[in-house]
């Protein structure tokens, strides 16, 4: 028997009732999801905020203060990382494989922001030691500034892209040599110099990583919007900088008094910086040589069209180097500073050598890895140092020096990579294994002429 069409109509209705309800039910059940997953997300960012900031705390740094450095850092890097992204491609290597000249020009503008740290922002800060927490704010909340002017030139196309990123780069200098020089007062008991400098480049390196996707983000919206971003998180920045305890500050009674006399770097130090200074030139070399090699002359066995990945492999694999040599850092109980710089520095000779002997993809990865180890370590062991043997009156003055050979020897790393042909790349290789050998020569004759005057 059919079924009349009010019976009909009262199923349909019937059913669609149900697939109604259904749906609404797979609404509010994803809605639900959603939530729940927008709330474990959030979970699980408040974990890893705690487990960092225990982390901070940790072996007496969240009584000593040290900890609140260590977070101040991380928010530095952050700020860097978004400026990084959002100018990238603007200077440097936009064409890796075209010409040169781009590379010369950036080469020149990285030692700018030095021609004003070394003479001028060094002394300065040394004068200023009594409101240093001062001073790191107002290098942060100036970079905030320029952050907010570049996005307004990068909307733009104004010209004023240019004074502004260099401000920037200048007030970021003066914060590297300034927070070095305040970590000695704020060191527990039970750190040594090597470990607290590590645990705060460690938290740089945690910070940018985790910024740099949040600046990434903000750039897919337009390039001015990552710098808006790292606008907020310099601001952000200035507040931990004036929240750095009291003890970050020297007292009245610490503050140099009277007319400055002219400071020598102590033996320790000048031994420290010789071997970093080899350590940074193989940096340099490094970036640009392979670099223009890799795009122009890639392995054979690659062929040209892997060009992207061998950069990462070969360049990137300094960069985990460097990962690696400052978590050895952290990780390490007791480490000698001037060990580790003489260490970095042969290892770097082996490394340059079986590079130029056996070229070819795993010997760069090895060189990239040993240079980036041994770098970061040596750069500890240098920061080590200077804290060490150096007054409170003029150490901000020493990292400020020492800051610009350093930068100095990664151009000349750099130019003289620019100036070796790349069609030759064993021939590069070859070359910059002798100069680096003779000036580990030169570095560990000096340190025993030193060790015979000092006995």
């Amino acid at each position: 028997m059919e079924p009349d069409d009010e019976t009909r109509d009262v199923g349909t209705e019937r059913r669609g009732d149900r697939v109604a309800d259904a749906a609404g039910r797979g609404v509010v059940a994803g809605t639900r999801g959603v939530i729940a997953a927008g709330r474990g997300a959030g979970r699980g960012v408040s974990s890893a905020v705690r487990l960092a900031r225990r982390a901070a705390r940790a072996e007496g740094a969240g009584d000593s203060g040290l900890s609140r450095l260590i977070e101040l850092h991380s928010f530095n890097a952050a700020g860097d990382a978004a400026v990084a992204i959002s100018l990238a491609g603007t200077i440097f290597f936009a064409d890796p494989g075209g010409a040169k000249g781009p590379v010369l020009l950036f080469l020149a503008l990285t030692m700018l922001p030095f021609a004003v740290v070394a003479p001028l922002l060094g002394p300065f800060l040394d004068r200023f030691s009594h409101g240093r927490r001062w001073a790191i704010g107002f290098t942060m909340v100036f970079r905030a500034f320029m952050c907010w002017m570049m996005a307004d030139a990068v909307a733009s196309d104004s010209e004023a892209l240019y004074p502004t990123a260099l401000g920037c780069l200048i007030a970021s200098k003066a914060y590297g040599i300034a927070r070095p020089a305040t970590v000695p007062r704020l060191l527990p008991p039970d750190q040594t110099l090597v470990k607290a400098n590590s645990r705060i480049s460690l938290a740089g390196i945690v910070g940018a990583a985790i910024s740099a996707p949040l600046a990434g983000l903000a750039a897919s919206v337009g390039p001015e919007w990552s710098l808006r971003y790292a606008f907020v998180v310099f601001i952000g920045a200035t507040v931990l900088a004036i929240l750095l305890p009291a003890q970050a500050d020297a007292t009245a009674g610490e503050q140099h008094v009277g007319r400055r006399e002219r400071f020598r770097l102590p033996a320790t130090i000048v031994f420290a910086l010789r071997c970093n200074v080899g350590l940074r030139f193989l940096v340099g070399f490094l970036t640009i040589f392979m670099a223009f090699v890799l795009t122009q002359h890639p392995f054979e066995s690659w062929g040209d069209k892997n060009t992207t990945i061998l950069l990462g492999l070969v360049v990137g694999s300094a960069s985990v180097g460097n990962i690696i040599g400052i978590s050895l850092s952290s990780i390490l109980k007791r480490l000698n500073p001037a060990v580790v710089v003489v260490v970095g520095l042969v290892a770097d000779v082996a490394a340059a050598i079986c590079a130029a002997v056996f070229y070819g993809l795993p010997a760069s990865i090895v060189l990239g890895l040993t240079i980036g180890v041994a770098a970061s370590m040596g750069k500890l062991g240098l920061d080590a140092t200077i804290q060490r043997d150096v007054p409170e009156t003029y150490r901000t003055s020493a990292f400020a020096r020492s800051e610009t050979v350093l930068q100095l020897s990664w151009v000349f790393g750099g130019l003289v990579g620019v100036a070796l042909p790349t069609g030759h790349a064993v021939v590069g290789l070859v070359v910059m294994a002798s100069i680096i050998t003779a000036w580990t020569g030169f570095v560990l004759v000096g340190r025993r002429s030193q060790a015979a005057e000092a006995a």
